[in-house]
Order: structure tokens, then sequence, then C-alpha cells
């Protein structure tokens, strides 16, 4: 199986190839959707500016061909960090639209107690899984993960949310349908929790 990591020069991709290869599986980490159509599974990676995201994902002409590859022929996708953000309606950062896959918007962190949680949210907390998933087998329950991030999803289909996580509040911090996968996390950087996530996925 051939693993698809898209390359639109704003993701952590080199330790997210590290770790898939160290899983025992073949990697191609590509911006030409020719060379991505190979793929089995598709990973979307990101770090930086929604808007900016967008932007590199059109002009490497990715943005339609990752709709096709999704929506028509439901190849299953894992969005990490700003690749959840990518997969809903629209975000507060640049105010434009994302993919739309989830009902759901990106809003930045609306903290009351700036002193005892500080933006960007960063370091380790719990993801409290809130459906069966394949995406989480054999991961403990309240497990800890790691996460660096300033905006979140604020998911308006319940159903939706996979996964949520305690920041002052609650924020939904992975969503899954269909063959659609997200998470706000990095499991790239979550240690072996983070690795028999990816490894769930890959197996799916």
């Amino acid at each position: 199986m051939k693993v698809g990591i898209v390359n639109y020069n704003m993701g952590n991709i080199g330790s997210i190839k590290r770790k898939i290869e160290r899983i025992g599986y073949q990697t191609v980490v590509s911006s030409d959707e020719k060379t991505l159509k190979g793929a089995d599974k598709l990973i979307l990676p990101g770090v930086g500016h929604f808007a900016k995201a967008t932007s590199e994902l059109k002009k490497y002409k990715l943005w339609n061909f990752l709709f096709e590859e999704v929506l028509i022929k439901r190849k299953p996708i894992l969005g990490i960090c700003l690749g959840i953000q990518l997969m809903a309606k629209q975000s507060e950062e640049g105010n434009v639209a994302g993919f739309g896959w989830f009902d759901a918007d990106v809003v930045h962190f609306n903290i009351t107690d700036q002193l005892k949680y500080k933006v960007p949210h960063m370091g380790w907390n719990n993801v409290n899984v809130m459906k069966q998933s394949l995406l989480f087998r054999d991961i403990p329950e309240s497990a800890e993960l790691y996460f660096v991030h300033s905006y979140h999803i604020k998911s308006h289909n319940k159903d939706d949310v996979l996964a949520t996580t305690n920041y002052e509040y609650s924020f939904a911090s992975a969503l899954e349908k269909d063959n659609i996968f997200g998470v706000q996390f990095h499991p790239e950087k979550s240690h072996d929790v983070g690795e028999k996530m990816l490894s769930n996925f890959l197996k799916l």
C-alpha cells in the first residue's frame, strides 16, 4: 500500500513521512496530482495560516483534485492540525472558505483566563473519545496527545465529532465522517499513542 502525503509547502511532512515508514508503509510526498493519484490513502498535513494554505493548494491544482479523490473516489484521507481545519466550511483565520467536508467552522481560542491558558495551545492534552472508531482502536481512554494551535474546530454536527479536548472549554479535537478523518493534534509527535493512531488509519 502506498500513502500519499500532500505537499503544499505548509506541512510537518518530514516527521509524518518518517513515522509512516517506521510503521512499515511506503510513502510518496508530492504536490503533483498525477503522482498522488497512485496513492491508496492520503494525508493532508498543515502548519501555518489557513488562507495561505488554501492559496497554496489551489496554486498546485490540488484543491479540485482532493475534492475528486475524497468525495468521488472515496479515498480515505487524514487531516492533521491545519489539515483538519481545511476540511471545515470556513475559518476566521483569513475569512476564507475551506473544503466544507464537515459542517464546521474554524475559530480562534476565546480564552478568559489567559494566565492559566496560553494561546497557542501547545503541549500534551487529553483526548476524550466520543464514539467508537477504528481510528482510536486499542488507544487508552483519555490518552494524551501533542497539540500546537491557536484556532480550533467548532462543529455544528455532533455526529461528526470523534473526540474532544478541554482547554478552558471543550472543543472538537477529532472528526470522522465516512472516509474522511481529521485530528487537531499531531500524531506524528505523540510517541507510541500517535504511532498507533496512524497505524490504525493505514489499516482501514
